[in-house]
């Protein structure tokens, strides 16, 4: 990728030089989200020593639950998946060619980048990763618009960055809702919180709205004009993404690879099961339901694809960038185990006396602001959604509990400022490094997949 010295002539100016001066100190000071999450658990277990455990306590701890979110770890890790399988089927392809040549002007075609990648956030945020990346991309291809391509790389993850975890991808809603997932001293404090009462609360979704609105409104106003604009063909990048086509099939045992009579029939099979599922149950129960939902998106996947050989191409893409998931949250559920049972004087966790100052705040607003800054500080260093609410969760509905807060919307109170520390970084790192919108090309310890 080449860069350029900006000079005083192409010098950006409002949000476009902040978010440059924020890229620049992210990208030079921010190490991978996995060495915050390993840092993460040395501080928890120095604390919990201090705190009066033992090292052997800490280290039992330690060990027995480092393996405690398998199985939520490795239907993360299916979001991405699925999502990527989803926006790479050739009817998605066609889909997201057409909707480039949309936006008339280019703030426009930036604003209507961020709308869209948001917006399908709002269903999965794996998809949204990929399907803006790729549309970004597909605007930049456009001879008759000058964009910059900065901004729209920036805007290509406001999905990621804004509204993911309002919708119905968001982990921490996905965790409270999946019984199976969650950790047993989470379980006991909270029970099973479906999507009734986190996501789809009127708050939740006028707060999503807002965001959207929001962040659409400022990818419009910073977009860079004039002599500032840097295009991908400026920056001598290469914005064609040509099809993988399948080898041409060479032995009869191949037949079934290539034909469409096994995604056909998984899909009717699926269908059947989820009307099914709609007839027994409530729709928000079965929206609520994380192995259902990643079911239904990758037979759609698969059905999208045609044949299983183009299928599995794109699955075998998609697997490096589930990597940052596969190797953090067995830390984060370590990290979770050590604040919640490694005792210490009087028996007293580290999650005892951290509950008991967020219970200090009381009911009401000053609870919710106090949750709200906290987390937003903290999601700065800790860029996983997912992996940040099992450390924090314990803690945090022991002591909404405590206080009578609604267990729910402080899911969504934990959620909604979650957006704003990484909205910033991811949108700045995007703008100085816009080749990362072909989001395909995720590194597997890319903080952007680490929720």
């Amino acid at each position: 990728m080449s860069t350029a010295t900006a000079t005083p002539d192409t010098e950006e100016r409002g949000l476009a030089r902040v978010a440059q001066t924020f890229a620049a100190f992210t990208e030079k000071w921010f190490p991978d989200a996995w060495v915050f999450a390993a840092a993460g658990v040395v501080i928890v277990s120095v604390a919990a020593m201090l705190n009066g455990s033992t090292p052997a306590a800490v280290a039992e701890t330690f060990g027995t639950g480092f393996w405690d979110l398998t199985a939520f770890t490795l239907q993360m890790a299916m979001v991405v998946l699925t999502g990527y399988v989803v926006a790479t089927a050739p009817p998605v392809a066609r889909l997201i060619e057409a909707l480039a040549r949309v936006p008339g002007d280019p703030r426009r075609a930036v604003a209507f980048v961020a709308f869209l990648s948001m917006s399908v956030s709002l269903l999965n945020w794996g998809l949204s990763l990929i399907f803006g990346g790729l549309l970004a991309r597909a605007v930049a291809r456009r001879e008759d618009l000058r964009v910059d391509y900065r901004a729209l790389g920036a805007a290509a993850f406001m999905g990621l960055g804004a509204v993911w975890a309002l919708g119905l991808s968001s982990s921490a809603a996905q965790l409270q809702a999946t019984p199976a997932s969650l950790p047993a001293p989470l379980l006991e404090i909270t029970g099973v919180l479906d999507f009734g009462t986190t996501i789809f609360t009127w708050q939740s979704m006028l707060a999503a709205l807002v965001l959207v609105v929001l962040t659409t409104v400022i990818a419009w106003a910073s977009c860079p004009r004039g002599a500032s604009v840097r295009t991908a063909q400026d920056m001598g990048i290469d914005t064609e993404d040509l099809p993988d086509e399948p080898p041409v099939r060479e032995r009869p045992g191949e037949w079934l690879e290539y034909s469409r009579v096994l995604p056909v029939l998984l899909g009717v099979i699926t269908l059947g099961w989820l009307v099914g599922q709609l007839l027994e149950k409530s729709a928000v129960a079965v929206l609520s339901s994380l192995n259902g939902y990643l079911l239904v998106f990758l037979v759609l996947g698969l059905v999208l694809h045609g044949t299983p050989r183009r299928f599995l191409m794109a699955v075998q893409k998609a697997v490096p960038a589930t990597a940052g998931i596969l190797v953090q949250f067995p830390l984060y559920a370590a990290m979770a185990a050590v604040l919640t049972k490694a005792e210490g004087r009087g028996g007293e966790t580290l999650s005892d006396h951290l509950s008991s100052i967020f219970t200090s705040f009381g009911g009401g607003g000053g609870f919710a602001v106090a949750l709200a800054l906290y987390t937003a500080v903290l999601g700065i260093l800790v860029p996983s959604g997912g992996g940040k609410w099992l450390v924090e969760a314990p803690y945090v509905m022991q002591a909404a509990t405590d206080v009578q807060m609604n267990l729910g919307w402080t899911v969504q109170i934990y959620n909604w400022p979650r957006r704003c520390p990484t909205s910033s970084t991811r949108s700045s790192c995007c703008r100085c490094s816009p080749c990362s919108s072909c989001a395909p090309a995720t590194s597997s310890g890319s903080r952007s997949c680490s929720s």
